[in-house]
């Protein structure tokens, strides 16, 4: 009788199966490989997000750059126009340049001035020391498109729409095109 018993206590007290580890291991492989994959969404949409942010300030700093140089009688309101319509902005997709000698963003001078790179704070955190990291701004490109506003079938002289479009590559795993689109109204009044 006390084989059987023995035998009885040894079959309830077996560890696990070589089938049941490997199952363990096959459920915690695609738990972790799943986290993983998370963790790259992540990282990719921190990028997006700060590329993001890049265009619209592109966007904000070339509309404030018109509106200024309207405030301030820099221009003149046949000048708010682009090139093709007497104006002095440039028609089409440019580069994003530093402004040129006249101070304004997208006009035909900024090509001289040479492409715009932005200086961003270290591991220090601090902008204006040695660790700072320059990006640059080649993946990026704005069209700004002035025209007429047409109201009850007759145009507006005094006022015109602004669009300014920001043009930009994610260089992620597959590359793709992005848009950032800022429009608003602008009349001659100060």
């Amino acid at each position: 009788m006390i084989p059987a018993q023995a035998s009885r206590r040894n079959r309830n007290q077996c560890g696990f199966t070589l089938l049941e580890v490997l199952i363990s291991m096959v459920v915690i492989t695609i738990g972790l490989v799943s986290l993983l994959a998370v963790f790259a969404t992540a990282m990719a949409a921190t990028q997006d997000a700060q590329e993001d942010m890049i265009a619209k300030q592109l966007a904000s700093e070339a509309m404030e750059s018109i509106v200024t140089a309207r405030d301030s009688a820099q221009i003149t309101w046949a000048q708010i126009n682009n090139v093709s319509n007497g104006g002095i902005f440039v028609d089409g997709v440019a580069p994003i340049n530093l402004p040129g000698a006249d101070g304004l963003v997208g006009t035909a001078d900024d090509a001289v001035a040479g492409p715009e790179i932005l200086t961003l704070p270290g591991p220090d955190g601090i902008v204006g020391t040695a660790d700072d990291q320059q990006l640059s701004l080649a993946n990026f490109s704005r069209t700004i498109a002035i025209t007429p506003v047409i109201s009850g079938g007759a145009t507006t002289p005094d006022l015109r729409t602004v669009t300014i479009t920001i043009s930009y590559i994610t260089p992620h795993f597959k590359a793709t095109t992005k848009t950032y689109v800022l429009s608003d109204y602008i009349s001659q009044y100060r």
